[in-house]
């Protein structure tokens, strides 16, 4: 798949399963990009699609079928959203830190591919208060 270049390329990548709970579109939300008004969309989607599903699959769905519901609460981020996080203290590490971890669709510097995502446990929480 191709960076997405308009709406619906964008909905399309979006609307991609990653897995019997997620789809991609849980993991573009971003604050930054909403408030800054900075894209949040994979230079190479189907990297992202990948590590997505992996992340999904091995830990996000066991963790939900254990705890019930998780809200995710910062997952996917472009290599500029990520970038302008960094240069204004906005919690984001370097973007060569952050690939293969919140930048999914770049590998690190060894060439490992991964993905991040910082989530939230109601069921944990409401115990933790």
């Amino acid at each position: 798949m191709r960076k997405p270049q308009s709406m619906e390329a964008l909905e399309t990548l979006g609307r991609v399963r990653l897995s019997r709970s997620f789809y991609m579109r849980d993991f573009l939300y971003s604050e930054i990009a909403n408030f800054h008004g900075i894209p949040n969309i994979p230079d190479d989607p189907d990297l992202a699609i990948e590590v997505g599903r992996q992340l999904c699959e091995t830990l996000l769905e066991p963790l939900q079928a254990t705890f019930g519901r998780i809200t995710i609460r910062s997952a996917y981020r472009s290599c500029a959203v990520n970038e302008f996080g960094n240069h204004h203290k906005l919690n984001c590490a370097s973007n060569e830190a952050n690939h293969a971890r919140h930048i999914w669709d770049r590998r690190d510097a060894a060439g490992h591919k991964g993905a991040t995502a910082c989530i939230v446990i109601p069921w944990f929480a409401d115990r933790y208060e």
